[in-house]
């Protein structure tokens, strides 16, 4: 059994939904590990991450639009206001969603369903850079 730590940096153009599919396959890739667990964890609390589907980008934009009516950007709704009226809005978006995820590799290749894709959820509305860390346990 052998461990790989690895950390990936991303910068996003703000709100959304980013995809970092490929840069944390490259990354899988080049431990040479084809068979374990990667386990992925977001370094921040007003980011996150998904596995979501990765063909109509329509799902991506629901996303964002659903997150919009369920979380307001209203700062008379909040007492933690210190970077912004989407601070705290961020923080409770982060709540809702995952820091960490986990998936399988086999065969060389992340098990990953024909569709999905790994996402990195920025909740802030500025531009920001996000560390990723990795962990790959297996042979």
């Amino acid at each position: 059994m052998r461990q790989h730590l690895g950390e990936l940096e991303f910068g996003t153009r703000g709100r959304g939904l980013l995809d970092i599919t490929r840069e944390v396959d490259a990354w899988r890739r080049g431990t040479g590990l084809t068979v374990g667990l990667l386990t992925l964890h977001v370094r921040h609390t007003s980011a996150s991450l998904l596995i979501q589907e990765n063909a109509d980008p329509d799902v991506l934009r629901d996303l964002e639009d659903f997150f919009s009516r369920l979380v307001a950007d209203d700062p008379t709704l909040y007492r933690h206001t210190a970077e912004g009226p989407d601070d705290m809005p961020a923080h409770i978006r982060g709540a809702l969603t995952a820091t960490s995820l986990s998936v399988p590799l086999a065969a060389g290749r992340l098990q990953l369903g024909t569709w999905q894709g790994i996402y990195l959820f920025e909740h802030r509305t500025r531009p920001h850079s996000r560390r990723v860390a990795l962990h790959l346990i297996g042979e």
